[in-house]
């Protein structure tokens, strides 16, 4: 009775996603310190959900789906948490 599944997470809103680093990977020419509100139109243009990136909430919550006993019957299971980013 054992269950293998995964969780595949996109860009998910923490310290990982927002740096200046990552910011300036995704706008080169951008003069300067580059902020959310600026850099936000670009990561919503990568998902096909119009939203920028997924909460953390977001991929505990499909983990805690995948440990219950809703789920007690799936395994093998791939589950993207990316706002629709791997199919676009």
């Amino acid at each position: 009775m054992v269950r293998v599944n995964s969780v595949h997470p996109g860009a998910v809103d923490n310290d990982m996603l927002h740096n200046q680093a990552l910011y300036h990977l995704l706008l080169p020419d951008h003069p300067g310190d580059i902020t959310r509100e600026e850099i936000e139109p670009v990561f919503q243009r990568l998902n096909a959900l119009p939203i920028p990136w997924v909460e953390s909430v977001d991929i505990s919550n499909a983990v805690l789906f995948f440990s219950s006993d809703d789920a007690r019957y799936i395994t093998g299971a791939s589950l993207p948490v990316d706002a629709g980013q791997l199919v676009k």
